[in-house]
């Protein structure tokens, strides 16, 4: 009986020092990675401030077969939520409570488990770098109950060290699931229509056809400043002309244009002129998409020109025009371009 009675008093020596001890581990904890992505900042946080794309590239879709999404009205900005259920993951909720657009989102994760319900703080930073890349910072800080730090005293790594490789496949995840979206376009062959032409200003150059896009980045910014510097109105959005277009020889005889209401009388020695375009028969077709499908784009638009017997109009060029200003809309998955090509 003795001996019973010396085991007890052990394991309450034992049960009393263990619970000290991990009454006097720091509870705090933060994890938090970093990953720069070949995205804009504004498609990045546009992408992560809504929650119902979470599930397209969240890493704990790996680890559970059974978890299940309920969404609320509102899932993206200020007061948006989602929450979760699974059997093997635990339950639990995320909620965004602050936002600061294109530079940071604050949110709350609570975590509903057999040791207990636990709440942390969870954020997100994206930083402009080179060209159109971002650094994208994603991390969760919080202090763990005491059941929790009893659950980890036993375990060969920390918290930290056991979350932080899902936060790097989850940014890994978020890098490929946004650079897809972003290659997402589709063309439409919109058929014979008629193209009301009016004056335009432009600038012109003959170039190589791989530096086209290099020279229209001089060239259209150029005439926007003439414009505005005369104080000539802009009736329409940007276009280029293509008045020779040598695919064998490597080379194009292009200007770039932007419309304005009536001819205008320019300088002997000024690089922008005026010039009118006519009212005229075309087969428009048109691009959402980057700027990259535009080869295939102008494919089907004469494709349909050949399947359906028409015959060009060789006097007048073909042309481009760019229905959407990319400074303002930054993923190219949303950017709208009409290819105008005349036909007798």
């Amino acid at each position: 009986m003795k001996i019973i009675k010396y085991l007890f008093f052990l394991l309450l020596l034992v049960v009393i020092g263990g619970a000290v001890y991990v009454a006097t581990i720091d509870g705090e904890f933060q994890i938090e990675e970093s990953r720069v992505i070949d995205a804009p900042d504004e498609v990045l946080f546009n992408t992560i401030n809504e929650y119902k794309t979470w599930e397209k590239w969240g890493p704990w879709m790996d680890e559970s077969d059974d978890l299940i999404m309920e969404y609320p009205e509102k899932t993206s900005g200020e007061g948006a939520s989602y929450s979760w259920k699974s059997e093997t993951q635990g339950d639990g909720k995320m909620e965004t409570n602050r936002v600061s657009p294109f530079t940071s989102i604050d949110q709350n994760a609570t975590f509903i488990t057999p040791m207990g319900e636990s709440k942390s703080d969870v954020y997100w930073k994206f930083e402009k770098i080179e060209g159109s890349k971002t650094k994208v910072t994603w991390g969760m800080k919080g202090e763990q109950s005491f059941m929790e730090k009893a659950f980890w005293a036993t375990q060969d790594s920390t918290l930290s060290q056991s979350l932080r490789p899902m936060y790097t496949r989850g940014l890994e995840k978020l890098d490929a699931h946004v650079n897809e979206k972003m290659k997402v376009y589709a063309i439409s062959v919109d058929g014979v229509t008629e193209h009301e032409g009016g004056f335009y200003m432009y600038s012109a150059t003959t170039s190589a056809i791989d530096a086209i896009s290099e020279k229209m980045a001089q060239m259209l910014p150029a005439v926007n400043t003439y414009m505005k510097q005369n104080n000539l109105p802009q009736t329409g959005m940007p276009f280029t002309l293509y008045n020779e277009y040598n695919e064998e020889q490597g080379t194009a005889i292009f200007a770039t244009a932007i419309p304005t209401r009536e001819k205008v009388i320019t300088p002997k020695e000024s690089a922008v002129l005026s010039d009118f375009l006519p009212k005229q028969k075309v087969v428009k077709t048109t691009l959402k998409g980057d700027y990259e499908n535009l080869k295939e784009a102008w494919e089907a638009g004469y494709k349909y020109i050949a399947d359906n017997g028409l015959e060009l109009n060789s006097t007048s060029p073909a042309f481009e025009v760019y229905k959407t200003d990319p400074g303002l809309q930054p993923n190219p998955a949303e950017w709208i371009t009409e290819i105008y090509i005349p036909i007798q």
